[in-house]
């Protein structure tokens, strides 16, 4: 049964990350289509019978699509946990109509000014703090989203001293992961420093200790896979096409067309994609994270225990320290 939706509702982007094939140097990608507001709505309540418990809506930049407000009402509507992860930019637009409709809000990130809007190609470091303080003025717990690289990652505690902290607010420390041309693997020293402030500041980080023991371990091995990407995660792209294994590694897209629930439980591409995850020639070393963190989740998973303390952390943090400080 999937845990989790990673719902592209839009590939279009509004910064120029150095680490993401999305942005507005992709022309092809900002041509891409948004989401259709009925089918997105229609694959909402089949995701509910697929017994999903978490989604996530992403992109590209996901405030970019005008019907999100929507889409988060319903998934709520339907009991569904909801994410959403944004660059700052338009969230002083559309804060508003979100407001009270994201359960885990995340602004990315990366750095000081200088570092941040670098990596971002644009300049937003500023729209993330004052997005910050605008959301926590409408009642809002956002997280902090720090991607760390091997030149970044002295700069974490620079955002916990001067952002996060001050506000009370959880930095998540993520794990840069490559893909395609996105960037190389994170060095022993980079994942020692990342350990090292992540046990000094445990009450107001989150560092998932899997991510961490993944690399340590060179990645997804495809003899003995640790990848459950096609078992746990749904990925839907914009053009309504449900993405096989994953959406990094995508080799197949099966038209959806009001027909989710039944692609899923009984469509013999999907069942196929089950068998092989993890053992794809591809999928040798692969540690992305938005996907094996729900693979985490299965006991069964050896880095189930090392991906525990941080995820108890975060759920107390989120679920009863915040709520009730608020």
């Amino acid at each position: 049964m999937p845990l989790l939706c990673n719902y592209y509702v839009t590939y279009r982007c509004n910064a120029r990350c150095s680490f993401c094939e999305f942005g507005a140097d992709n022309p092809e990608l900002q041509r891409s289509k948004l989401a259709d507001p009925e089918r997105v709505l229609a694959n909402l309540r089949d995701l509910r019978r697929l017994g999903v418990r978490f989604i996530d809506f992403t992109g590209g930049e996901p405030l970019l699509h005008p019907q999100l407000p929507e889409f988060l009402r319903e998934a709520r509507r339907l009991g569904l946990w909801t994410s959403v992860t944004t660059n700052g930019l338009l969230y002083p637009k559309r804060a508003e109509a979100i407001r009270g409709l994201v359960d885990l809000l995340h602004f990315s990130l990366d750095g000081g000014r200088s570092t941040h809007d670098a990596i971002r190609g644009v300049p937003c470091h500023d729209s993330v703090l004052r997005s910050l303080d605008l959301a926590i003025s409408l009642g809002e717990r956002p997280d902090v989203l720090f991607t760390v690289t091997n030149e970044t990652v002295d700069d974490l505690e620079l955002v916990h001293r001067d952002v996060s902290a001050p506000r009370g607010l959880v930095l998540i420390v993520n794990p840069l992961f490559a893909y395609g041309s996105t960037g190389g693997a994170l060095t022993p020293a980079t994942l020692d420093r990342m350990v090292a402030f992540g046990r000094q500041h445990s009450a107001t980080t989150y560092l998932n200790g899997g991510h961490v023991a993944l690399r340590r371990d060179g990645g997804n091995q495809t003899d003995a896979p640790v990848c459950k990407a096609a078992s746990s995660t749904v990925v839907i792209s914009p053009d309504d096409r449900l993405v096989l294994p994953c959406y990094h590694q995508q080799q197949e897209q099966l038209p959806i067309a009001g027909r989710l629930f039944e692609l899923v439980k009984r469509d013999e591409r999907v069942a196929w994609h089950r068998r092989m995850e993890g053992r794809h020639d591809f999928c040798q070393g692969c540690a992305v994270n938005c996907y094996m963190e729900p693979s985490f989740a299965l006991p069964t998973s050896r880095y189930f225990l090392p991906a525990l303390p941080s995820k108890l952390r975060y759920g107390w943090t989120k679920l009863v320290r915040q709520r009730v400080g608020a």
